[in-house]
């Protein structure tokens, strides 16, 4: 049994079972872009405004265009109190709305592996941006088990149940992503692994702030009461609680940063 595709179309939801991760990863990412201030930038699958709402208030940009295909994401995205001046359109990452070398830096936030053309949504982002600017993005390391959400899907897979992944998922690896990058012509690439930690009150908090991503709810839905205790049970096993029952959610991303040649 395979699951269904991934969608994001609850803002509300992904920012209680996602956005918090991005954030976590978003701001140790910012710092080593190290973007100066006054850069135009384009947030590229800005989803929600998690990403957009920190880079706001981190980067000092003088203009940021957010592009992402959900209308519904992008409502709350405009709602959020921290993304004043910027601009959000609704779009594919692999057809900008953008002339040439309009910006000064392009940015990809759990978002390269959702792209079905990784090297298409790069060669985009590469157009958009100036020579001697910076292409970057981050995403879960998904072959390496780096999804904060994957001892539910372990937990799914031991039951019979092959849970959606991202379509491009074999980008996200270290190796992958850097070679990516280089493939697409970016000079002067680097490459980074960035941990999130995320704790909850207890096992339900963990356990229902998993299921508000993606299609994980869906699957979970259709399980047998039998089953979902199994797989409730796996889950709390392969986590961290402590003595107190507080549980600590582990992410690991992979970055890369890379120039636009002149």
């Amino acid at each position: 049994m395979s699951g269904q595709p991934i969608r994001f179309d609850d803002g509300a939801a992904y920012e209680h079972g996602m956005g918090v991760y991005s954030r976590l990863v978003g701001e140790g990412f910012l710092d080593w872009v190290a973007a100066a201030p006054g850069q135009r930038w384009v947030d590229i699958g800005c989803g929600n405004g998690a990403f957009t709402e920190l880079l706001m208030q981190r980067a000092a940009p003088s203009e940021v265009q957010a592009v992402d295909p959900s209308a519904g994401q992008l409502e709350f995205a405009r709602s959020r109190p921290g993304v004043r001046g910027a601009v959000f359109h609704q779009g594919d990452a692999m057809a900008l709305p953008f002339e040439a070398a309009r910006f000064d830096v392009a940015v990809m936030a759990l978002v390269l592996f959702f792209v079905p053309e990784p090297a298409r949504g790069l060669a985009e982002m590469m157009r958009v941006v100036r020579p001697g600017g910076a292409v970057c993005a981050y995403v879960w390391d998904v072959p390496e088990g780096g999804l904060p959400i994957e001892p539910v899907r372990i937990a799914l897979r031991e039951a019979g149940i092959e849970p959606a992944t991202p379509p491009s998922a074999s980008v996200s690896a270290m190796g992958a992503l850097q070679a990516a990058f280089v493939a697409a012509g970016l000079g002067q690439v680097e490459t980074r692994r960035f941990v999130a930690e995320r704790q909850f009150a207890d096992f339900d908090a963990y356990w229902e702030a998993a299921l508000m991503v993606g299609s994980l709810g869906d699957a979970v839905a259709k399980l047998s009461p039998a089953l979902l205790e199994g797989v409730r049970a796996r889950t709390r096993a392969l986590l961290r609680v402590d003595a107190a029952g507080v549980v600590t959610a582990t992410g690991v991303a992979n970055a890369a940063k890379g120039v636009v040649p002149g």
